[in-house]
């Protein structure tokens, strides 16, 4: 026990705590903290938007990186404030330069910010975008629940913006088809045996068509037999 306290009276706490710097610079990191949030705050109002949402993918990428200019003057002794914020101006200059240098040109729009992109159309799942984008089936499903969809039949277009947002368009409810459950009780029960005749949806790409009792029917779309049995309830706002 007293082997313990001896090792602990000699640990070296005030370096554990502090490292190199003494108890005055913590005064320092509280104040120089205070003046790049403010410089944070001054430069995302500068880039014209007010939620992490209406960014695309390059103006998140300019965040980050104010963000990491912003760090280092907050607790380096030997960075000082005014570098940071000459940073800050030039990048912010540099985007609204290329902002302006984008919207002049629309190749260079598509090939910075991207473009538009069906995801679902006419209740079925546009499988080119769900492979080539970094959006999941399970993802979409979860932010399609969000807007009350239960099923793909409710939907006439979905469509997949640059900022990652989705914008969904819905069949009337006279228009509602049958369509692929996204409910995970009901997705939860996929079969490859068609045991009874009914509507069924494919659970990869949601094509849906009427089957009669079968072993591993495969989806005339995209070749897989995995099934789960469609609805087409209304949307129950």
């Amino acid at each position: 026990m007293i082997a313990i306290e001896n090792i602990m009276l000699k640990f070296d706490w005030k370096n554990l705590l502090l490292g190199e710097s003494d108890w005055q610079f913590l005064l320092m990191i509280a104040m120089r903290t205070f003046a790049m949030f403010l410089v944070i705050l001054i430069g995302l109002r500068m880039l014209g938007k007010r939620g992490i949402s209406q960014l695309s993918v390059f103006e998140l990428g300019v965040v980050v990186g104010l963000g990491s200019a912003a760090g280092d003057p907050m607790f380096y002794k030997d960075v000082g404030i005014l570098s940071c914020i000459l940073v800050f101006a030039i990048v912010i200059g540099l985007y609204h330069v290329l902002k302006f240098v984008v919207g002049k040109n629309d190749w260079i729009d598509e090939w910075v910010e991207g473009v538009p992109k069906d995801i679902v159309h006419e209740g079925k799942l546009v499988l080119k975008t769900i492979e080539n984008e970094t959006i999941t089936k399970p993802e979409l499903f979860a932010q399609l629940r969000v807007n009350s969809v239960s099923h793909l039949g409710q939907l006439k277009q979905v469509i997949l913006e640059p900022t990652g947002q989705l914008s969904v368009y819905y069949f009337q409810d006279k228009e509602v088809k049958y369509g692929l459950p996204i409910l995970p009780q009901l997705l939860n029960d996929a079969v490859e045996d068609i045991t009874a005749t009914d509507h069924y949806s494919c659970t990869y790409c949601g094509h849906t068509m009427m089957l009669e009792p079968t072993k591993k029917e495969h989806c005339p779309v995209c070749n897989h037999c995995c099934w789960v049995k469609s609805i087409n309830e209304t949307r129950l706002i």
